[in-house]
């Protein structure tokens, strides 16, 4: 009796610490934080997260303008971790952002995990282009480890072609059964079919960064670009610039960095840099016109702003007092300011374009990857890539800002624009494939990202060399271009062992200057 007895006191207690515990577990939960949310909700946080916006350090990277005083910024090339950090960050509202759409409903394959694929690899690109091997398999597992190996840089690619090819695939799927539940797409207005261009269109970008191995057999790249090319009804690719994946600023919280406000400030403290202005001028393009301004000390010379010869920008290695002191005296060409500090919107920012789709066939038909007229695209790409800038044939009306003028006082002149008189240019005409074709095609690749698609710009010049970059004290580096990002020094503390293990199958030390597999 006493033992029945004392068992059912033992279950009493038992019932009573467990309500006690739960009352304490409810009392814990703050009720005003959501814990679950609508998938296009973290959707909307993601897109944010992938979008590449103008007039920062990368695009000084690139080596497109140059900031001549330091106040605002440099041309230093010491580099750290890159945002290792926040693509991590991002990769796990992936993650949430498809438990939320099960969570919801959505049986899968659903729009959220097509593009949630896409995500992943657009996430995992960019900083296994930054690193090198990065941890991947066992990644974004939270407590559950906190010590992922990491993957080489091979395997994360291969798994990055994975997820392309998974992600048209379920986009075709969802499309081709008539409704789907999408919402938040700012990119795309919620039309799957034009992110399945996409997709494949950034794939095409993934295999050509893939040239230095277009003979390794587990990648298969020249069979898988030809894939794509050749069967336009399982891979839909870019066909017009009305296609392109692109960031249009809303002027009531994502004002233009350059804008209004900060006219005063530092509209002369930025100026052109040569690898790409003077490379414009060089080829009489006329796109000059359109981003940059005409030297004063040029003007004052004599020459006219119609003259490709008026424009010119600084080294982007040159010293930063001498940049400083040039740039005041009107030796170098300032950005178009009137285009790009007289709106908060100012103009869209290509994230995947199609004239670097052109340039990428136009690429892959020189190297012997597939049969084709290059010549074709590569046309194709400079024509769009000179729309984008509102340019037509014939007369243009092109503004700029009035010396010691306010921002609502410009000065105008008129060019005109034939396309075959500037593409009958020996240096512009393609030369076939050949190499000096082929550096025709990757100039011309390097000119339409300005502004546009983060670091792809820098990444190509890694790739290929092409155009030359410039060095000297202004870059630092001992005057070199990095070819890579470092690891967090956060990882050496948190996951030592395997951060060491990745460092030394690849290079001698964590050296911004060591090459990874990818340009080996």
């Amino acid at each position: 009796m006493k033992k029945k007895l004392f068992l059912i006191l033992t279950a009493l207690m038992v019932i009573s610490i467990s309500g006690c515990k739960k009352e304490f577990d409810d009392l814990e939960k703050d009720q005003n934080r959501p814990t679950n949310v609508p998938p296009y909700l973290v959707l909307n946080g993601i897109l944010s997260d992938i979008t590449y916006k103008s007039f920062n350090p990368t695009q000084r990277w690139n080596q497109f303008y140059c900031c001549n005083y330091n106040y605002y910024g440099n041309q230093e090339y010491n580099w750290n971790s890159g945002s290792t950090y926040s693509t991590y960050s991002s990769l796990t509202n992936v993650l949430k952002m498809e438990q939320e759409a099960e969570r919801s409903g959505l049986a899968s394959p659903n729009a959220y995990t097509a593009l949630g694929k896409f995500f992943r690899a657009y996430l995992y690109y960019n900083i296994t282009m930054q690193l090198g091997d990065v941890p991947m398999t066992e990644a974004l597992k939270g407590i559950d480890n906190l010590k992922p190996k990491y993957d080489s840089q091979k395997e994360v690619f291969k798994q990055i072609l994975k997820w392309l090819e998974e992600s048209n695939d379920e986009i075709n799927t969802i499309t081709s059964k008539g409704a789907y539940s999408l919402s938040s797409d700012y990119f795309y207005n919620n039309d799957l079919k034009k992110w399945r261009m996409a997709v494949n269109s950034f794939k095409l970008r993934v295999l050509m960064q893939l040239s230095k191995h277009e003979n390794d057999a587990d990648l298969n790249v020249k069979q898988k670009f030809a894939d794509v090319i050749s069967n336009p009804g399982k891979y839909p690719i870019f066909t017009t610039m009305s296609d392109n994946m692109v960031w249009v600023p809303n002027s009531s919280f994502d004002k233009y960095p350059t804008n209004p406000d900060n006219f005063g400030f530092d509209a002369t403290r930025y100026n052109m840099a040569s690898t790409y202005l003077n490379t414009l001028a060089g080829l009489k393009d006329p796109r000059t016109f359109f981003v940059a301004e005409p030297a004063d000390s040029f003007l004052r010379a004599g020459k006219l702003p119609t003259d490709h010869a008026a424009f010119n920008g600084a080294g982007s290695g040159e010293d930063l007092a001498i940049m400083s002191s040039n740039a005041l005296k009107g030796i170098y060409s300032y950005m178009n300011r009137k285009r790009y500090y007289s709106t908060y919107t100012a103009e869209n920012i290509i994230q995947i374009g199609y004239p670097e789709l052109c340039f990428n066939i136009a690429e892959a038909i020189n190297r012997g990857w597939l049969a084709g007229n290059a010549e074709e695209y590569y046309t194709k790409g400079v024509q769009s890539s000179i729309s984008f800038y509102g340019i037509v044939a014939g007369a243009n009306t092109v503004t700029f800002q009035k010396k010691g003028g306010t921002l609502s006082e410009s000065e105008y002149f008129s060019i005109n624009y034939d396309w075959n008189a500037y593409y009958n240019q020996s240096s512009v005409k393609y030369a076939g494939n050949s190499q000096a074709g082929l550096n025709q095609i990757l100039t011309q690749k390097y000119l339409a990202f300005y502004q546009n698609s983060g670091a792809e710009a820098y990444y190509n010049w890694r790739r290929t060399n092409v155009p030359a970059f410039h060095t000297g004290p202004g870059t630092a580096n001992s005057q070199r271009i990095p070819l890579r990002f470092s690891y967090p020094s956060a990882e050496n503390n948190v996951n030592t062992a395997n951060l060491k293990a990745a460092i030394s199958s690849q290079f001698g030390s964590d050296d911004i200057n060591e090459k990874m597999w990818i340009i080996k």
